[in-house]
């Protein structure tokens, strides 16, 4: 391997290689979640090795070994294996400052290509009538905007605007930023969610808390960000707990798994027989949002997706009228 002459950042070479390689995610604003899956790829690549050579000491010939390792003994899917493969990639290139001079070029994993379950629009609304509380204002949110489930759990106050009927998706997946349509039915429901939001930070300062979690690039800009109201979580959690970066007492906003088994119990409440989770919703938005006659390209920036070709999955689900098509056989 070759070493790059240039480097964007140094972690500290005196502490240990995950405290770097902690360092440099934290430095490029990856998100807590991103940090636990690379640092366990990592870690499970040393461990492949015998966990006592240094990843600098291994190559691409070695990095490949582990892939196919991965695809062909514990068989994991495509997506799993590039997960991988980022992380050990961004270990090469940013924490260790070295550049992978032979192409990788693993054993690939099979690709399924299995096209998304889709609710019809009867379904969606017999789901939305059953399920309560504030897991049926954020499953409304993502059915009526599209939105990814962490991106909707990470939206802050100053994220909905009222005025254009917007919602601005901040960091989505691959980092990326996006506005998305903030749907009429909930404009009410969710005014009256970030007023209970902001009297509840209100309590929070009263109290000495009121802090959630700030990338620490803006926070060093914007010293008070953390504590003001614009950045609040607008689906927050009801108790205060212990940031695992900086050891704060922070309000974190509301686990992933509370709004996916509402959303499991009330698909089963009432009565869809269909595999149906929170990305059902997002699922069923872009394809009901193409049956109505949504430009793909539209939808494309709706979705956030990089490939119109990913977007494209939805034509082949979409409902379509043929009561007007002729057999061959009606021809002859």
């Amino acid at each position: 391997m070759k070493q790059i002459k240039q480097s964007k950042f140094h972690p500290n070479p005196k502490r240990k290689l995950m405290d770097q390689v902690r360092e440099v995610l934290r430095y490029h604003h990856y998100s807590y979640r991103t940090e636990q899956t690379y640092c366990q790829w990592i870690l499970r690549y040393i461990h492949y090795f015998g966990g006592k050579t240094h990843p600098k000491l291994l190559g691409a010939k070695d990095i490949e070994a582990f892939l196919s390792h991965l695809s062909t003994v514990d068989q994991v899917t495509a997506s799993t294996q590039r997960q991988a493969l980022n992380a050990l990639v961004f270990l090469y290139k940013q924490v260790l400052d070295l550049k992978l001079e032979e192409e990788i070029t693993p054993a690939r994993s099979k690709r399924s290509a299995r096209p998304p379950t889709v609710m019809t629009q009867q379904e969606v609304h017999r789901l939305l009538s059953v399920i309560e509380g504030k897991p049926a204002l954020m499953a409304k949110l993502i059915y009526g905007s599209g939105m990814r489930l962490m991106e909707c759990l990470r939206l802050r106050v100053q994220d909905i605007d009222f005025g254009q009927g917007l919602i601005f998706v901040r960091g989505g997946k691959g980092g990326k930023d996006r506005t998305t349509v903030l749907p009429k039915n909930v404009r009410d429901e969710m005014m009256r969610q970030i007023a209970a939001v902001k009297a509840l930070h209100h309590k929070d300062l009263e109290e000495g808390f009121g802090e959630v979690y700030v990338p620490e690039a803006l926070l060093r800009k914007y010293p008070k960000a953390s504590r003001s109201s614009g950045w609040q979580w607008v689906f927050p959690a009801k108790n205060i707990s212990v940031d695992p970066r900086s050891g704060k007492k922070m309000r974190h906003h509301v686990l992933e798994s509370a709004l996916q088994k509402a959303v499991k119990r009330a698909a089963e409440k009432a009565g869809i027989d269909k595999k149906v989770g929170c990305h059902t919703l997002r699922h069923s938005f872009a394809t009901h949002m193409l049956e109505n006659g949504v430009n793909i390209r539209v939808l494309q920036e709706l979705l956030g997706h990089a490939d119109v070709k990913t977007t494209e999955i939805y034509t082949h689900v979409m409902a379509r009228d043929i009561r007007g098509l002729q057999s061959p056989l009606d021809r002859l």
